[in-house]
């Protein structure tokens, strides 16, 4: 019991320590919780509640080329966040942060080049998870609720609201991988909806929509074994962040294999 506590208290003074950096905080949506939680309450509200009963009596828009727009711009902005991740030499991850080191350096000039990137790069990931947010919007204004399910609405919420609390409170480098693997996936995923928007004489482009969750489920799989090595490796990075990451990740892998299991093995039963 005793041994658990201090690992709580230690995990606790990380969170402690890294609230630090007063520039994040003079940028867009960083200031306070406030706005985040006003964002995600409010898109909580309008596609669980309000907008349902709003479209109850209404004909589904035909939001076409809003949602060609739209998801052309998510792959071009997901293959932007891919490069902002390359351009971290992932070796840094390792070499520069004491893994299997029990001789701590100092805070390094390079450490804190890397850390005000990561901080810069995870801003802009944030960014993109509150744009992503009008998925469920478009879904509910054309009138699609039944692709509303609770493991859509989670992973949004969820995601935009541990993005903020990442580059707040818990900043690490753990972000990098995680980070670029998520917006990797979200390439092909926006280009499979940007070729569905494209109108039904594409469909025959489409067939390979069930290998979209396997790629997804492959993405948690590689996050997980990453996560577990950094813990393997006692790599010097906040371990409360890790945690959260597993914790999330194994939630993530359950909820898609369910999904998975009910869209595609049912049906073929």
């Amino acid at each position: 019991m005793a041994s658990l506590i201090r690992h709580l208290v230690s995990n606790y003074n990380e969170v402690l320590e890294n609230v630090k950096d007063p520039l994040v905080d003079t940028w867009p949506l960083m200031g306070s919780p406030g706005p985040m939680l006003c964002i995600v309450g409010t898109y909580l509200i309008f596609v669980l509640k309000a907008g349902p009963k709003m479209m109850e009596k209404r004909p589904a828009f035909q939001l076409n080329t809003v949602m060609i727009l739209y998801n052309a711009f998510q792959v071009l902005f997901s293959i932007w966040l891919t490069s902002l991740a390359l351009e971290v030499d992932i070796r840094q991850l390792f070499s520069s942060h004491g893994c299997n080191n029990v001789n701590h350096l100092p805070p390094s000039p390079q450490k804190k080049n890397l850390q005000s990137a990561l901080s810069r790069g995870a801003w802009w990931y944030f960014f993109a998870k509150i744009i992503e947010l009008l998925d469920t919007v478009f879904f509910v204004l054309r009138k699609k609720q039944n692709q509303v399910t609770f493991l859509h609405v989670y992973h949004h919420t969820v995601t935009a609201v541990f993005s903020w609390c990442y580059l707040k409170l818990l900043p690490g480098e753990q972000g990098v991988v995680v980070g670029f693997l998520n917006s990797m996936v979200h390439i092909i995923m926006y280009s499979y909806y940007f070729i569905a928007a494209l109108g039904s004489k594409y469909r025959k482009y489409l067939w390979w929509k069930k290998y979209m969750t396997w790629i997804q489920l492959l993405q948690f799989g590689i996050m997980l074994f990453y996560l577990i090595l950094t813990l393997a490796l006692d790599c010097r990075m906040p371990k409360a962040l890790t945690y959260f990451f597993v914790t999330n990740v194994v939630i993530f892998i359950y909820l898609f294999s369910d999904f998975y299991r009910k869209a595609y093995k049912t049906k073929t039963a």
